[in-house]
């Protein structure tokens, strides 16, 4: 049985959705990182680095390439780059909104007129 459309995008947002991997992910979009500048951006054990570079492998997100003994990962689309760009136009807007909010609330208090006559009765 085939796997609903919706499923598979799900599927495919839980494995981007693990901070280190988005690091990673970021750190491609301007080409092609070997591993060992990848640890120097990532303050990571390298042995959790390549779990998450397996699990960005696997998915066909990112592909790797041995030159000697240096291991060098890529995106494997320009999509991903472009989904990070719209992920962070996302934000943005988000963000900008909780910040006029934000500010709204900070407005000091005007404080509300009494009734005419205000005084106890």
């Amino acid at each position: 049985m085939q796997v609903p459309l919706y499923q598979a995008k799900a599927e495919f947002f839980r494995m981007l959705g693990h901070p280190v991997r988005i690091r990673v992910l970021e750190l491609l979009q301007h080409g092609p990182v070997p591993v060992r500048d990848l640890l120097a951006d990532i303050d990571i054990e390298p042995s959790s680095l390549s779990q998450q570079l397996a699990v960005l492998r696997r998915s066909g997100i990112v592909v790797s390439v041995r030159e000697g003994s240096t291991v060098t990962y890529a995106l494997a689309g320009g999509d991903v780059a472009e989904l990070l760009r719209a992920a962070r136009r996302i934000l943005t807007e988000l963000l900008a909104g909780q910040s006029e909010l934000l500010a709204e609330l900070r407005q000091v208090d005007v404080p509300v007129p009494s009734a005419p006559g205000g005084g106890e009765g």
